[in-house]
């Protein structure tokens, strides 16, 4: 109750900065989910759990919401000492009336530019200058529009290789339990049939989850 009247006080025509702030309010919320995917982990993480499920050839487990939760779990860890230096610096500062939505605004980003600079290529970054016919003077402090394209494509990069590097065993297994098959003969059973099982145990045998959970979060610096 004391809030609502807060609010509606807020709202009388003595505060008219209101209805702006709650239309930037309203902006930021709808703007959350392309700011979750595009200067986040999130991209990294999920495209390798997407290629982890491909890759052991259950295409449907676990679900895909399932994959997409696990990923946000870890991209708030990762994202973790980012998001309490933007608390710290901008929404408790922000919240007590210390300053203005302008500094709020870069006190928030500097952070998230800081973090997409440590995983950002410089080849990149210099791709993207150049695509938006950007002087060496004016793509010298990294641009947001240049640092996020950059920085979702070496996202991106980096979680091919990884998935890569994770597919392969799964392939090798493929391979074995094909040519052995065959050696038997048994050209009318399906490799997947029997690869998918042994696929199965070798994942759970090696704690396959955590494993893969620890190094994508130990692959960002």
């Amino acid at each position: 109750m004391d809030a609502t009247l807060h609010l509606l006080a807020a709202g009388a025509p003595g505060n008219p900065a209101l209805p702006l702030q709650l239309l930037f309010g309203i902006a930021a919320l709808s703007a959350a989910p392309f700011l979750l995917v595009s200067v986040t982990s999130f991209v990294r993480i999920v495209v390798v759990l997407s290629l982890v499920r491909s890759a052991i050839g259950a295409q449907t487990l676990p679900p895909a919401t399932v994959v997409t939760a696990l990923a946000l779990l870890l991209t708030f860890l990762v994202m973790a000492p980012t998001l309490r230096t933007i608390s710290r610096d901008a929404i408790a500062p922000y919240a007590a009336h210390r300053i203005g939505d302008g500094e709020f605004a870069q006190r928030a980003m500097d952070p998230l530019r800081a973090f997409m600079l440590r995983q950002t290529h410089r080849s990149d970054l210099v791709l993207f200058a150049r695509a938006a016919h950007l002087r060496p003077a004016e793509a010298a402090g990294d641009p947001s529009y240049v640092l996020v394209p950059a920085f979702v494509v070496g996202e991106l990069r980096s979680a091919f290789a990884i998935g890569f590097a994770v597919y392969l065993p799964f392939l090798v297994i493929d391979l074995v339990i094909s040519a052995v098959l065959m050696g038997l003969g048994m050209v009318m059973l399906s490799p997947t049939v029997v690869s998918l099982p042994v696929k199965l145990l070798l994942f759970v045998m090696v704690d396959g989850w955590a494993l893969l959970a620890g190094s994508l979060v130990s692959s960002y610096r």
